[in-house]
């Protein structure tokens, strides 16, 4: 009798954990691209900013519909008793018009005649390289050194002995002294962008040299222009010094200076102030809106040279 052994083979033993999952890919940050945290903190800081900016505007808005001068000391009762009284009294009772209107010229002349100086002188020195260009442009940029306080005694001897003073000619060509050299170096940085085959192009046409700034170069130097002219238009408008001594009648001062009126040795009315700067702010702020991209576009422009 046989016996028969049966051998069982060996069960391999199940593995006790499963194979590791592959790895989820890591996602992958593009350049510029911010955390959540990041952005977080920009928009926080941006959000601060922006509410230091708009604080002093708010705040000039809000004294200006408080009917008593003392408002601003006690500015927790404006809001109860705001009213637009302050404006009409402005603009019936006061010479707002009047300044308006010496404001504009001395602002558009200054702003034309500056303009001119600046773009003729910029495209010179950039273009031609006639003897002393170098020095004239430190000359110019050495004129901005020299403070208002300093200028304004000889300049109204000057002015004084050719019957200038208190007339619009006369502060057109002060406020072109500060406004010129400045845009002078403004207007030579667009214009080295402005390739000199262009130039080139225009004398093989025929064309003087004031022909090809004329017809070639002053339409590509728009933006540049547009800054240029910008700038000069808000220095005019906003200039206090030079306006407050060489303009004598009252009818002929400008806004900056008209405010002035409103503050005497023992008294000032807040409230009437604040309610013509708002008056004032107004144009300027709706003209800035609706050039703004073109004032970006030349000052971008004129900041690199090729």
């Amino acid at each position: 009798m046989s016996t028969t052994t049966s051998v069982t083979a060996p069960v391999p033993a199940q593995r006790s954990a499963a194979p590791d999952a592959p790895a989820a890919p890591r996602k992958v940050r593009r350049r510029g691209e911010q955390s959540p945290a990041g952005r977080a903190v920009t928009h926080g800081i941006l959000g601060v900013a922006s509410l230091i900016a708009l604080f002093p505007i708010v705040w000039l808005v809000y004294l200006s519909v408080g009917p008593d001068k003392d408002d601003y000391l006690h500015p927790g009762g404006i809001a109860s008793k705001a009213t637009l009284d302050n404006y009409a009294y402005v603009l019936q009772h006061t010479g707002f018009f009047d300044w308006m209107t010496s404001t504009l010229i001395v602002s558009l002349g200054t702003t034309l005649v500056g303009v001119m100086f600046a773009a003729t002188t910029g495209y010179a020195v950039s273009r031609m390289r006639f003897p002393g260009y170098k020095p004239l442009m430190w000359v110019l940029l050495l004129t901005q050194a020299f403070p208002i306080a300093v200028l304004i005694v000889p300049m109204y001897e000057i002015f004084s002995e050719l019957g200038l003073v208190d007339t619009y000619q006369g502060l057109v060509l002060v406020n072109c002294t500060t406004i010129v050299p400045y845009c002078t170096w403004l207007m030579k940085g667009y214009f080295d962008t402005v390739p000199m085959e262009i130039d080139e192009a225009g004398r093989i046409d025929g064309l003087s040299p004031f022909g090809t700034f004329y017809r070639l170069i002053l339409p590509l130097a728009k933006p540049g222009i547009a800054v240029a002219a910008f700038y000069s238009f808000i220095t005019a408008f906003a200039e206090v010094a030079f306006a407050s001594t060489f303009m004598l009648d009252d009818s002929k001062y400008t806004f900056a200076v008209g405010l002035q009126s409103f503050i005497s040795e023992h008294d000032a009315q807040w409230n009437l102030m604040a309610a013509t700067a708002v008056l004032i702010a107004i144009p300027v702020t709706a003209f800035f809106y609706l050039v703004q991209k073109h004032l970006v576009t030349g000052l971008t422009a004129g900041g690199t040279k090729g």
